[in-house]
């Protein structure tokens, strides 16, 4: 009787299984659709599953004139998602003991955070980390079609963006608030480089993406163009003007804070790694793991959300907390998320987000944030 009844079940669980992958999948596009629903041009996601079933869905278009389909496994510019691998860097930077957390700007940039009330002496690499500095961001951005073709291949050195900073007083004394700094990630990527000799891109390839076969994670440099597939991104700049293709640029900026190139399947793999804990030793993780409130001006973007280091925890409808970052640049957004223990992760990337207003920004977020929610409780929601 006992080899029958074990019989029977182990004949039910590839039928279980296969209705559960169903579900996922059903969810994944429904929730895929409904953000192209509200403008925006493409969407692809990968779901990776406690059992590394890899599911994915596109939704949109890659191109609005050729209308061919999202690519399931194109490159996008995965924007300030890159922080959380820069963080990574100093945090296995402090794990060796090249540096420590609660070091100074000033010992590694002598003179560079200083006037208008700003001091590195007064600055810690954690407090850059966590978005609690103080520095005010003064970052360069495209204001119309106009001054993007005339900008789009610009580029500012990380001295050029610091001294930006410097014209402005801080927005608070360091450790007193929390504010998304930009500018900070640009000083990490100049720490990276002054404590190793290396530019901060070598030592994340170095040290996280050959380690972890992240064939597809890389550092463009000047270059404007990604490599194929790849979806084309579009941007409005004032409401009632065309969209404009903003595919192709240098992104301005790349300087610690942004820059890097990704695939949803390379981000999945990289933080069920970091959260699984074979990127980090188990103390540096634990302090990437402590965290603090986001201000208020973050909070309808991303309620309950609390900042780590280079990571941000977010609760889960479900119960429990979940952990990833986002990314937002010309047109493109892309969120990740895995759960605590590392073994569900989603990645989204969205290309052609308008962003008419604030209104529509935060409706796109809502919508994004409930396609990782989804995937991640993995439980039908009305």
């Amino acid at each position: 009787m006992a080899a029958v009844v074990a019989g029977t079940l182990a004949a039910g669980v590839p039928g279980a299984m296969a209705t559960r992958q169903h579900d996922d999948q059903t969810r994944l596009r429904r929730d895929a659709d409904a953000i192209t629903a509200l403008g925006v041009t493409g969407v692809q996601a990968r779901l990776v599953t406690p059992d590394g079933r890899n599911l994915t869905t596109g939704s949109g278009v890659a191109d609005l004139t050729t209308r061919r389909p999202v690519p399931r496994n194109g490159h996008f510019r995965i924007a300030s998602v890159t922080k959380a691998f820069v963080a990574t860097v100093i945090l296995r930077l402090a794990g060796d003991g090249r540096l420590s957390l609660d070091d100074t700007v000033e010992r590694w940039l002598p003179g560079v955070v200083s006037g208008n009330g700003n001091d590195g002496r007064a600055i810690t690499i954690r407090q850059l980390l966590r978005h609690s500095s103080g520095i005010h961001d003064d970052y360069p951005d495209y204001t119309s079609a106009e001054d993007f073709y005339q900008h789009r291949y610009d580029t500012y050195t990380p001295e050029q963006i610091v001294a930006r900073a410097m014209r402005h007083k801080p927005d608070f004394k360091p450790g007193a608030g929390w504010n998304y700094c930009n500018t900070g990630y640009v000083l990490l990527g100049m720490v990276v480089q002054r404590v190793t000799g290396h530019p901060w891109h070598e030592e994340v390839r170095d040290r996280i993406a050959r380690p972890l076969g992240l064939h597809h994670t890389f550092w463009p440099g000047t270059s404007p163009t990604l490599p194929r597939p790849h979806a084309r991104t579009y941007q409005r700049f004032r409401p009632g003007e065309p969209l404009v293709d903003v595919t192709e640029q240098t992104g301005l900026v790349n300087n610690g804070e942004a820059g890097l190139v990704s695939t949803t399947a390379d981000i999945n793999r990289f933080f069920r790694a970091l959260l699984g804990g074979r990127v980090l030793p188990p103390s540096q993780l634990a302090q990437m793991r402590r965290t603090v409130p986001v201000g208020k001006e973050f909070e309808p973007l991303m309620p309950g959300a609390r900042d780590g280091l280079g990571i941000f925890s977010r609760p889960l409808s479900c119960g429990g907390t979940y952990w990833g970052h986002e990314g937002g640049d010309s047109g493109w957004i892309s969120a990740a998320g895995v759960t605590a223990d590392g073994r569900r992760s989603v990645t989204v990337s969205l290309s052609g987000v308008q962003a008419e207003s604030a209104d529509h920004v935060l409706r796109v977020e809502q919508a994004e944030s409930r396609l990782v929610d989804d995937a991640l409780c993995a439980t039908p929601r009305s």
